[in-house]
This record gives structure tokens, sequence and C-alpha cells, in this order.
């Protein structure tokens, strides 16, 4: 009987991983193994940069959120040089972010989620992903899934010039602003995505929550996981994707904390552990408590789900009515339910679209005064915003001439890493077991992580010195000359 099981790689997310299962004598779960084996370095090379390039280099970690890194910077800037964007500037910010919101929400939805749910978790993997999607949903919808995607980058791409990797973030402002010619396609596409929100939000209850099969999967304790929770809200304590303080709430719902994004690094903590270059984050003040959920863990969550148990509210109508049935479904708030944040992750995406129809109708969007240019460098700043996957925050140092001293990156799947780790065993030991272990039980233990929506590119990092290298060279036809490791 094999001892192990490797799940390499990983599916459906954006990076590269492994899942390792270690067995007992009768099959069974004895531990289970959630690794990262890559490493982006950018906290590494970009110091001795002007901080100024930060927004145009920090997209490039990733292909699926590089809007919330160029954010992240933007507003980074912002604390550095101590200027405040004008009215209309953070406008536009807010307005190009739910668009990211919309788009990103809905790759994942659509492209990553959505085959365990609407083609099935055990159906075959040549039928489970986007084309088996469209074959179940119909062609139409394919097609309005990109539709909407498509305008929305239009918004991202209008102002920092690419919707792949933006550019153009400015402490103090944005590079340029609308017209009111711009505003009629503007709230064009902020009505199609309200539409296409109510509509995604009404596919997920006709597929997912009208199968008893998928409630029960959704509710399953092998889902569930009770840590403290971690996100962004405004002063009303409403879910905020752009700005606004960091509340953390413990297992119960009960506010534990609620600090400036400037004072992360009091309240963050970041563990190493030896078989993966992701840091476990851990809430610094209980310090290091392993890998535990329930009493006496110091693990939080961040993402869609976490955003709702954080939050007394959502800011819009639409999004709080789908909060309520959420929660009622779900058997109350905070909801420990690890695949419900994929509806969360829609309820989300269902305010960007609020607010972005909000947004579209004021009369500062085509105001000229894009940016303030009171700069003073503090050589220090912080940014932070709430990702798709959860709360990021960027942090910068520089000497007096502007120069990078300091990076770290504090982003949402890092965040998350624990609590991955955790849920990815929970998962293992309920449904490997015994001899037979099918293909579509492991999918179900993929589907533990997958739900986090996680960016492996984001979310590696290492002590230096650490990393392992090993280095192969081959003659012309192909054959191992030498192998050269440290």
């Amino acid at each position: 009987m094999a001892r192990k099981i490797t799940i390499d790689p990983i599916t459906r997310l954006e990076g590269h991983g492994k899942i390792e299962l270690l067995l007992d004598e009768q099959g069974r779960v004895k531990d289970a193994y959630w690794q990262v084996a890559e490493l982006r370095g950018f906290e590494r090379f970009c110091l001795g940069r002007p901080a100024e390039e930060m927004p145009r280099i920090v997209p490039n970690i990733c292909g699926v959120c590089p809007s919330a890194h160029h954010m992240a910077a933007t507003k980074a800037l912002d604390d550095l040089y101590g200027v405040e964007p004008t009215p209309a500037a953070r406008l536009i910010r807010e307005l190009e972010f739910n668009a990211f919101y919309i788009e990103d929400h809905y790759i994942h939805f659509f492209f990553l989620a959505a085959p365990d749910f609407v083609v099935g978790p055990d159906a075959d993997p040549k039928e489970r992903n986007i084309l088996g999607v469209i074959g179940k949903v119909g062609k139409k919808i394919g097609l309005k899934v990109i539709e909407v995607r498509k305008r929305n980058r239009d918004i991202i791409r209008h102002i920092f010039t690419k919707a792949p990797h933006p550019e153009g973030g400015l402490p103090g402002g944005v590079p340029r602003g609308f017209t009111e010619q711009d505003r009629k396609w503007v709230k064009d596409t902020a009505v199609f995505s309200l539409d296409f929100a109510k509509f995604a939000i009404q596919l997920f209850k006709d597929v997912v929550l009208a199968n008893k099969s998928y409630v029960d999967m959704i509710l399953n304790d092998a889902y569930k996981l009770k840590t403290y929770y971690m996100a962004l809200v405004d002063e009303n304590n409403r879910v905020n994707f752009y700005d606004g303080t960091v509340r953390v709430v413990d297992p119960e719902g009960k506010e534990y904390v609620r600090f400036d994004p400037r004072d992360y690094d009091r309240y963050i903590g970041e563990w190493v552990e030896p078989w993966t270059y992701i840091r476990l984050n851990h809430l610094r003040q209980l310090g290091w408590q392993g890998l535990k959920e329930g009493d006496g863990t110091s693990l939080y969550r961040v993402a869609p789900l976490a955003r709702l148990n954080v939050a007394d509210a959502m800011p819009t109508p639409l999004a709080q009515k789908e909060a309520e049935i959420m929660f009622e479904t779900l058997g109350g708030k905070p909801a420990h339910h690890t695949l419900a944040t994929h509806w969360a992750r829609l309820i989300c995406a269902l305010q960007a679209a609020e607010h972005n129809v909000i947004i579209a109708d004021d009369p500062r969007l085509t105001s000229k005064d894009i940016r303030n240019m009171n700069l003073k460098l503090k050589n220090k700043g912080v940014g932070c915003v709430e990702a798709p996957r959860g709360t990021l925050f960027h942090h910068y140092e520089t000497d007096d001439n502007g120069i990078l001293t300091k990076v770290n990156l504090i982003v949402a799947t890092q965040n998350n890493s624990a609590p991955i780790c955790l849920s990815v065993k929970k998962a293992a030991r309920e449904f490997v077991q015994g001899p037979e272990v099918k293909e579509g039980f492991l999918n179900m233990v993929e589907m533990a992580f997958r739900a986090y929506d996680p960016c492996l590119s984001c979310a590696t990092h290492s002590l230096p010195g650490t990393m392992p290298l090993e280095v192969t060279i081959r003659d012309h036809e192909g054959k191992v000359i030498r192998k050269i490791g440290r």
C-alpha cells in the first residue's frame, strides 16, 4: 500500500504547488502538507530602486491580481510622500478597483471554482474545466462572462494604460481622468455589471444551493475551520475594498483588535517552516500556536468570507440583502464554512457593481482636479487595500533621495497560508480513507485550498540564504553533464 500520495501539480490556481498526504497502515491520512516551492523575490530585487517605480513593477508579481498590487503600491506612495489624493482621484481609483474586483472574482468563480459545482467534484477531469462549465450552462452565459470582464478591463485600461499589468499610479492622484463623454460608457458598463452580478448570484442559487448534495458539501465539517478573521472596514464597520482600518474578530465574531494599516507589524506575525516558501502568518500578540483551529488558535483568515464575517454590514443594499441570506442559510455569523467563500465572492462582486453605478453618476468623476502635488518625502509608507483574495499590505522605506532601502509585502495568500494547510489536512482526512483513493476524492482535497483563490506567485517569500538551488548542465543532446547544488 502506498504510504504517501502526492498531488503535483495542484490545479486551478495562480502559481505552482503540490500536496503531500502521509498515510498510516490502514490508508488513513496521518498528516498533509500544502507545499509551495517557488520564489519570486520581489522584496529583494526592488531594493535600490526609486520608490515611484513600484506601481510599475509590482503588478508583474501576478497576472491575476495585478491591480491589487498596483493600488497598494500607489497608496504606499501616498503615505510615503505624505499626500492625500484629491476627491476626484480617489473616486477614479475606487471605480478602477471595483472594476478589477468584478473581472477578478468572475474569472475565479467561472474558470476555477465552477467546474467543481457546475460540472461536479468527481466528474472526469477532462470535463472539469471552463469548457465543461459552458457545456452545462450554455454558450450564451460563457459569452456574458467574457463580455463583463472585457468591459471592466476597459475601465482599468482607460485609467492605468493596461489591464493585465496596470501602470501609472501616482502619489496624490491618477494619471488621467474621465470626460462627460466617457461617463456614458462607464455608466453602461456599471449597469451591465450589476445585471450580470444579479444573474451570477441567481445562477449560484439555482445550480449550487438547489442541489442538496452541494449544500451538504458546503456544510460538511471537512470544510469548516474556526479561526480569527481580518479585513478592512470603514468608520461604520462596513466592507470597504479600497480604504479603512483593519479589523480582526475572534472565532465567535467579537472584535479582537482594530488597527491602522501602518501598525500592521505590531499585530501580524510571520512564521517560517522548512517545508514551504510561504511564511505562515498569525496574530503576533497571541504568539505562534502552531497549525491549530478553535480554542487557543492564533491563526486568522482573510478573503471574501472573512470580509463578510468581519464587517457589520455591506455598504450597498443588494449586497447587504444577499449577505443576510447567506448567513441565514449557513446558520449564523461568523460562518466558518470554507466553501461558502465562493458565495461571498459573488456578493462582493455585486457590491463592486452597485458601487460603480453610484460612482458613474457622481459629478466629481469628470473633475480635472485629479492630482495633489503637495509632496513631502517621509521615508516610510504603508499602503493597504482589501484585494479580492484578502487584506494586502505594501510597506516601503527609503533613504533621503527616495531610493528603497526596505520592501515588505504581506499578501492575502500569505495571510491565509496556515489556514490553507489546515483546510487541506481536514479535507484529506475526510475523503482519503482506506485502500482505494479515487481521483474525485483528491479533487475534493484540492477544493479545500481552491476556495481561498490562492495566488502563490504573490505569496512566496523566504529568508535570504534558505532557498535550495540546483543547476543541471546538459550537452547539446540533452545529456546531463553536471549538477551543482546548494
